[in-house]
């Protein structure tokens, strides 16, 4: 049996994982970011959580093959830096150079959402095809776009940034600079705003009920209203999924892969999401024409999708 590790690093948190070859996570360790501090104390710890992990695993960290990073921002995978993260404030780190003085053991970089799309592409939800794009609704909305088996990057290692096409000329401000994002109707905090926007223009909308229950508006509460027969529940759900629709369907027709994947606590949804977003996209895409098109479904793998993906990522490579 071979072993990998993949390591999940976020603002808040560095998770690593022992993955098998059978791409299942057979232990984890974590600990603490703690930003900001130097980027080597934050890669010294990434080692540590790994020898951790392998120890969970009950393994030498001798018998993993090499490890993977996925990280917010950009990163070199050639080089194994991350030329720049904001979320961690990221310079030119040698993420590649400080792991192997604790480990002596490949190292390969990538963007975490490309990760974690990767992760789908090989485990998960996109496993079989041959061109995938995978989409994460969470804070922002974050993408990972696979053309022949690779990982899609761009001459300047931050392309498949999907959630900064703009849907909605000058609408609202989104944290890029640009205005009316994808990512600023899409995201979970995109539906955040559109609720809590519908019950203040609704004082009579089951949502300020649910606003005073739980002292803040979540990505569920639309989907609650709308459940519960509310009209301004029900008009949020249905601009939501119009919005996430048009997207999507940009990037059915620049991109034309065999498998969308959509993924992030508001796919928990299921069908009163998946089934609407489909019937527009089938009206709408370039191709509708043709007998076959892309096939939109649900991330499999959740929080686990960007361990797994940076675990697989010497195959990448």
């Amino acid at each position: 049996m071979k072993y990998y590790i993949g390591i999940d690093l976020g603002g808040t948190n560095i998770k690593a994982g022992v993955v098998n070859e059978n791409f299942e996570i057979i232990a984890k360790a974590s600990t603490k970011t703690l930003c900001p501090r130097p980027a080597k104390e934050i890669c010294d710890d990434m080692a540590k959580v790994s020898v951790e992990a392998c120890k969970q695993a009950g393994i030498s960290v001798d018998d993993i093959e090499w490890i993977g990073v996925g990280t917010p921002g950009i990163a070199d995978n050639v080089n194994g830096t991350i030329p720049y993260s904001n979320n961690l404030d990221f310079h030119d780190v040698p993420v590649r150079k400080y792991i192997q003085e604790h480990i002596n053991k490949p190292v390969y970089v990538a963007n975490d959402a490309n990760a974690a799309a990767y992760g789908e592409f090989v485990a998960g939800a996109a496993k079989g095809a041959k061109n995938a794009v995978c989409i994460t609704l969470g804070t922002g909305v974050g993408a990972g776009i696979i053309v022949d088996g690779k990982i899609l990057t761009g001459s300047n290692l931050a392309g498949a940034e999907l959630g900064h096409m703009v849907i909605e000329v000058d609408g609202p401000q989104c944290t890029c600079g640009r205005k009316g994002c994808f990512e600023v109707f899409s995201s979970a905090t995109g539906l955040i705003r559109m609720t809590k926007e519908a019950a203040e223009a609704d004082k009579s909308s089951v949502l300020n009920k649910y606003f005073e229950t739980d002292g803040k508006f979540s990505a569920r509460h639309a989907f609650m209203a709308m459940r519960e027969g509310d009209k301004a529940g029900t008009e949020v759900v249905n601009k939501y999924c119009n919005y996430l629709a048009a997207g999507i369907t940009n990037a059915i027709n620049i991109f034309q892969p065999d498998i969308l994947c959509i993924g992030g606590g508001v796919c928990n949804e299921g069908d009163p999401l998946l089934l609407p977003v489909k019937d527009i996209v089938k009206k709408e895409v370039y191709t509708r024409m043709l007998s076959q098109n892309t096939e939109i479904v649900i991330a499999k793998l959740g929080n686990d999708a960007g361990i797994i993906g940076a675990a697989f990522l010497g195959l990448e490579s």
